[in-house]
């Protein structure tokens, strides 16, 4: 992997030479036109002196030879219908007919006609310019050409001095480039400097970055965090005297686990002292006795398993069994459940036909609480409402002061008025652990003093 400077020199050069190379294309372009307009307008004055000669002249031919002698400048006259009269570089006599030919023509409508085009006759590349003038009474055309060939071995010539001009360049600007990259080098060098020393808690180094102002503002921002940094160690007390709380918290968690046993420990071990102490108890009053501490057991037992399911829950040791079912007939049956352990009390289900597939027994346990839940907590009747892909439980009882909302689904916490799943506080938290399981959340709405809606959406649980 490249290191920044590197980057930085590939980078600088990549662009440099491009910038060169774009300009010096553009450049040599540009460069060739001005040389061969130059041309043109060359062998434009010299027909122009040409013209003036010309009436003078007896024989086209010595003349055109004349011309080619002097100046090296091919000379082609031209008669009005096209017939080479004299030609300086070939035999005029082989040569077709040039009506045609393009400047030619372009000469009958603008004072000058001109063209670079290729020579079959000499095999070259050739720029063409002609007039049209008037000679002994009649019109002609003067066409001067000029090899390429010369021309462009002259533009050569100086493009390859420009070349060694642009090369001596881009080894300046490598040597230049690496000294900023040599800059740029210390600099990170003494940013990484710095950090070593932070890492080993010298909170005292010292950073001294000279050469970028980007590099300064990173320093400057370094600088600042190792004083936060400082400063947190000073912190580290605090924060120990966080975690002492932390430990009285769950402390305290466990005295409200134990406190919460008494009461069901204390009656079956005081109906079984009676039992034993009174052998000539009645037998109604024993079977009476007998059921209460089987009751309390029972209690106890539940507490147990709630509390171990919990703890399964939280650490994500229960595994997902999906089944395809009606969520309708779901609701029904905790309806139906709860009904007979609150038989003065009526639960509603308003649902249509509903196939999800999901865990069913994880869904029945999360719907079993929030009903059971809103039954504890309202004297009013209970609806188990499914609607747009949600299930809410609704219920009119005491509702929930806005305080307590975010907090009575943690563990173990409990309102002051209120005691949420039958004291230990874990019920609405294992609601919450069911539906992260099954890929919902608990939605709670609640207005102190009018009730309460708990609901969750079940869209990612239906049959797809």
């Amino acid at each position: 992997m490249l290191k920044i400077h590197q980057i930085f020199i590939l980078k600088f050069l990549l662009l440099f030479v491009s910038t060169l190379l774009i300009t010096s294309v553009i450049g040599y372009i540009a460069l060739k036109d001005i040389i061969i307009e130059h041309k043109k307008n060359h062998l434009k004055h010299a027909i122009e002196l040409m013209e003036i000669e010309l009436e003078k002249v007896d024989s086209l031919d010595s003349f055109a030879m004349q011309i080619n002698n002097k100046t090296s400048l091919r000379v082609t006259i031209i008669s009005e219908d096209g017939v080479v009269l004299a030609e300086s570089n070939a035999d005029k006599a082989e040569m077709d007919n040039h009506a045609s030919r393009f400047e030619i023509m372009q000469s009958n409508a603008n004072d000058y006609g001109d063209i670079t085009r290729y020579s079959k006759t000499v095999k070259a590349d050739f720029l063409y310019v002609a007039k049209k003038i008037v000679y002994k009474s009649r019109h002609i055309y003067v066409r001067l050409s000029m090899n390429l060939t010369q021309i462009m071995s002259d533009f050569y010539s100086l493009w390859i001095r420009l070349f060694f001009i642009f090369v001596a360049i881009v080894i300046l600007a490598t040597y230049i480039s690496k000294k900023m990259s040599q800059r740029i080098v210390y600099d990170i060098t003494q940013i990484t400097n710095y950090l070593d020393e932070v890492s080993n808690k010298n909170y005292k180094a010292v950073i001294k970055t000279k050469y970028f102002y980007e590099f300064l503002q990173i320093s400057l921002l370094l600088k600042n965090l190792v004083k936060k940094l400082s400063k947190n160690e000073k912190k580290k007390a605090k924060h120990m005297a966080k975690l002492r709380l932390i430990n009285k918290q769950k402390n305290d968690i466990l005295s409200a686990i134990s406190h919460e046993f008494k009461n069901p420990v204390a009656a079956i071990m005081g109906y079984s002292q009676t039992i034993q102490e009174d052998s000539d108890m009645p037998k109604s009053i024993r079977d009476k006795f007998l059921g209460k501490i089987s009751s309390n057991g029972d209690k106890i037992s539940k507490m147990l398993d709630r509390l171990t399911l919990s703890v399964k829950l939280e650490n994500g040791d229960l595994s997902i069994n999906k089944s395809e079912f009606d969520l309708k007939q779901l609701c029904h049956e905790v309806a139906s459940n709860l009904a007979l352990k609150y038989k003065d009390r009526e639960i509603s289900v308003v649902a249509d036909e509903q196939m999800v597939f999901t865990d069913k027994t994880m869904l029945e346990l999360a719907l079993i609480n929030l009903v059971d839940n809103a039954l504890k907590y309202s004297r009013s009747d209970v609806v188990v409402e499914l609607k747009d892909k949600k299930i809410s439980v609704i219920d009119s009882g005491i509702g929930i002061k806005e305080e307590d909302i975010k907090r009575i689904t943690d563990k173990f916490y409990r309102v002051d008025k209120n005691r949420w799943d039958n004291s230990m506080g874990i019920g609405l938290a294992m609601v919450t652990y069911v539906l992260k399981l099954l890929d919902s959340s608990l939605e709670i709405n609640s207005k102190f003093g009018k009730g309460s809606t708990f609901s969750f959406s079940v869209e990612k649980m239906l049959k797809s």
